[in-house]
């Protein structure tokens, strides 16, 4: 066991998801219990469905606060919040009362976090239909969080295998995403991904840009950004002490970075470095949202509405992520960045 085992909040995600499922086969691993201590904030009438289902030897043991946890394998320390009609609950449905109980268990463990009751949280999925449907003025977990913590604009990273990707861009078309990849935005990100990393614990910190062209635009004959825009920004962040290279071509700077030759790469837009994690390992594939005041991990996946309730859905990310945040958590400055 380690020295420090971290409380860990996890939220239950989306009831009528996989997410109580996979938290519930999470929780049968010693290993898991090895390295934190994992407090479930969620319905126990939902918890207690998802251990009948994946027929596992578990009992709940609901506390009011972190401190009443026992901690221990087989018993499952839950903050029951209470707040789903298990009549009304139809398993891979769209639904307002999933929808709003996944944005309070999220609401209720940021409320730990922020307090210092709890270390980090892992989160589990949650569906943005059902969301809508509750009327939730978010469409996911990082807009949840940057709201409830007052964070402007959180840095996205994933972590698998040992290779960490940064993510200039997310959720924007292509053509959207090219536009604001500008100077300023990349030497602004890379100073902010060192930072993160820096948060994290990491001493080494050589960043990898990842080109947008093919072969990076050789030189402008394939596309002038990286002559114009990107590589210039890389020299900005370098000239500011960042150790900072490229851009390097997509089609290698992963699989370098898989090797050990950098620290992490700054994926320019979403598709780019979630095909290179996904395609590592899609199921080890984990995601740290940095920049809040506590640090936060989660499953890169779905609700899987299409499986759910049916002992199908595999809790390898799961486990990953709450594995993650034990890791990370006795490292992690509570001063944000």
């Amino acid at each position: 066991m380690t020295a420090t085992r971290e409380i860990i909040a996890i939220p239950m995600g989306d009831p009528a998801g996989i997410g109580p499922e996979i938290t519930m086969k999470s929780l049968t691993k010693k290993e898991i219990y090895d390295v934190c201590k994992p407090l479930v904030v969620g319905d126990a009438k939902v918890l207690a469905k998802a251990i009948e289902i994946v027929n596992a030897d578990l009992k709940i043991n609901e506390v009011q606060t972190p401190a009443e946890g026992k901690y221990e394998l087989g018993t499952v320390d839950v903050i029951n919040l209470n707040n789903i009609d298990m009549d009304k609950l139809e398993y891979g449905q769209v639904s307002a009362q999933c929808g709003q109980g996944a944005f309070e268990y999220i609401k209720k463990s940021v409320e730990l976090a922020m307090n210092g009751e709890v270390k980090a949280l892992a989160t589990t999925p949650i569906n943005k239909e059902s969301l809508k449907a509750a009327k939730v003025p978010f469409i996911g977990h990082t807009e949840m969080l940057e709201s409830l913590t007052n964070t402007k604009d959180p840095l996205t990273m994933f972590e698998v295998n040992g290779m960490r990707i940064f993510f200039l861009t997310r959720h924007l078309s292509l053509k959207d995403a090219i536009a604001q990849m500008t100077k300023e935005r990349v030497q602004d990100y890379l100073v902010r991904c060192d930072q993160a990393l820096q948060r994290l614990g990491v001493e080494s910190r050589r960043i990898a840009v990842a080109g947008l062209n093919p072969h990076s635009g050789e030189g402008g004959l394939f596309g002038m950004e990286e002559v114009e825009e990107i590589k210039p920004g890389i020299e900005a962040a370098a000239a500011a002490g960042i150790n900072a290279v490229g851009p390097v071509p997509a089609d290698s700077v992963f699989f370098q970075a898989l090797q050990g030759r950098y620290d992490a790469v700054l994926s320019l837009y979403h598709d780019q470095g979630h095909i290179a994690a996904k395609m590592t390992d899609f199921h080890r594939t984990i995601s740290i949202t940095n920049g809040l005041p506590f640090l936060r991990t989660s499953v890169d996946h779905g609700t899987a509405f299409d499986i759910a309730g049916k002992n199908i859905a595999e809790s390898i990310s799961m486990e990953e992520c709450i594995k993650l945040a034990a890791q990370y958590a006795p490292k992690f400055s509570s001063n944000t960045l």
